[in-house]
């Protein structure tokens, strides 16, 4: 049977930086139709497990698919997946516009989808302003505006409401909302526990490498009472790797 195609699974995920686990068997699927929060605190591996899913670092161990094929064995990745994890890596003297079709064009893309995913972010009042004049949320919305090029299935990122104020979470919130509503996978990892209490339908939570929790938000917060009471309950509990 064949997998469904925004479907990601990620599979005894293992890698070791000096001797050090940073990612420890790390498994857990996200489903097509959902928006699934990455949880963690600072140094628990969410960012190294993205960059495994992304093919961007190579695992010890395990491997992650998307629509049953790893990243790197996908004929056309941007039309599948759009991942964000972070908002530098920007020319500083080039206008938003420019930066997408630089994009548009390296992926053989139509020359106006720039335009296109530059209004879907709100951001088309800016286009023709040079990047390194972009505030912090700007470049954000940027990022995401690249992501979103190929319309992909699959949605990844890393931190996507830092620096956006708090018309622009909201907007952020609808955003990704509908975007899995229409059948799309979100993956979505933050720091921010009171917006995705808002914003997910599923959560795994990770911790010194080791996926402590994978559950709906629903069963977290019937146990918990909420997403914040479950993170620290569910953090605290577990013993320091020795």
């Amino acid at each position: 049977m064949r997998e469904p195609i925004g479907r990601i699974e990620v599979s005894g995920l293992t890698k070791h930086f000096g001797g050090v686990a940073a990612v420890d068997d790390v498994s857990f699927v996200v489903e097509p139709g959902s928006v699934t929060g990455f949880l963690g605190p600072n140094g628990a591996g969410k960012t190294t497990t993205l960059r495994m899913v992304l093919g961007l670092v190579r695992p010890d161990q395990g491997r992650a698919t998307i629509g049953g094929t790893l990243y790197t064995d996908l004929a056309t990745p941007i039309e599948l997946v759009g991942a964000a994890l972070e908002s530098t890596g920007f020319h500083p003297g080039r206008t938003g516009l420019d930066h997408l079709r630089i994009y548009t064009a390296a992926a053989a893309l139509p020359r106006s989808r720039a335009s296109e995913v530059l209004e879907l972010v709100d951001l088309s009042h800016a286009s023709n302003r040079k990047v390194g004049g972009y505030s912090l949320g700007m470049r954000q919305r940027l990022a995401l505006a690249t992501a979103l090029l190929g319309d992909p299935a699959v949605l990844i990122l890393d931190e996507p409401a830092n620096g956006l104020d708090p018309e622009g979470i909201v907007w952020l919130r609808r955003f990704l909302r509908d975007y899995a509503a229409g059948g799309r996978s979100v993956l979505v990892s933050s720091h921010v526990l009171t917006e995705m209490q808002q914003l997910v339908d599923r959560v795994v939570i990770l911790h010194r490498g080791h996926v402590v929790q994978q559950a709906t938000l629903a069963d977290l917060t019937q146990t918990h009472g909420n997403l914040e009471s479950a993170f620290f309950d569910l953090t605290a509990s577990q013993e320091p790797l020795s």
